[in-house]
Order: structure tokens, then sequence, then C-alpha cells
């Protein structure tokens, strides 16, 4: 699918506020609300608008400890993996989960409520599973958070 220059700005606006009336998205892309509407129903067809969220202070819910854990393995079998994956999926603390290269093969990221709740999910992600390493490392402070990419500047050829 070929992406333009009025497609990133429509993918931006929405990256900065998913629920933009047409009317509001039309204006800030300079397009009329039909032409707007044409080409915001063809990104979402060919898949690169996944959705729209909302975001939530977690902090307001008493969900302010981050932790970020990695994770190194023995076992690096498809069967052992598939296993993990979806043990970890339903751990409800679980926010992101990256397979990742280097000496480590996993990195989570976690909310909860206290040290207590990082102490329970940590009793249920090594429940029968043999992990070689677990490390927890916990944000002080999100200095980026959530951050959308630059679009624009990212799909730009390079002159």
């Amino acid at each position: 699918m070929k992406i333009d220059n009025i497609d990133l700005k429509i993918l931006t606006q929405l990256q900065k506020c998913g629920n933009l009336s047409q009317r509001e998205l039309s204006d800030k892309v300079g397009l009329s609300q039909n032409a707007c509407w044409r080409r915001l129903q063809r990104l979402t067809a060919s898949g690169l608008i996944k959705g729209s969220s909302t975001e939530i202070d977690l902090d307001a819910l008493g969900l302010s400890l981050t932790v970020l854990v990695l994770i190194r393995t023995r076992h690096h079998s498809k069967e052992w993996a598939d296993r993990f994956r979806k043990h970890v999926e339903r751990l409800p603390e679980v926010v992101d989960f990256h397979r990742i290269g280097g000496s480590w093969d996993y990195v989570i990221k976690i909310v909860t409520k206290e040290m207590a709740g990082y102490d329970l999910f940590y009793q249920r992600l090594i429940a029968n599973f043999d992990l070689e390493r677990v490390i927890g490392m916990f944000s002080m402070e999100a200095i980026v958070e959530n951050r959308p990419p630059d679009l624009t500047r990212l799909m730009a050829t390079p002159k």
C-alpha cells in the first residue's frame, strides 16, 4: 500500500488523539470531510489502523509501580516458547512483552500497586518454568512513555 504525506498526517493526528471527530481530523490535515473519511477507511481496511484506545492515569488507580523484568532461559524450543508466551500473556500485570536479542531472552513491562504486587507477579511468573535468571528493574520516573513515533520524519526518504 502506498502511503503519502496526507496519510502520514492523518496517522500522526490519530496517534495524538484517537477520538478526533471527522470534522476535526479533516481540518487538521487540510482535506474535505469526505476525502478524509475515504482515506481513513482505506487506512483502516489495509490494517495500518488497528483500533483506538484511551490513555488511563495508572497512578490515579494506584498502579504506581512499573517494573521492567529481564528473563534469561536455557530453553529455546518452539514448544517451550509457545507455552511460556501463553503463560505470560495471561498475567494481568503485563503491559508489554518482547522476545529480545543479546544476552537476555525476554523483557516484560508490568504495572502493579506495590512491591507485594510485584512479588505476587514474580511467583506466578516462575511457577512451573525453569528460568535461568530473572531481574526486576524498578522505574523511578517515566521520562518518555507511550510516545508515538514521528511517522513523518521516520517515513521521509533521505535526501
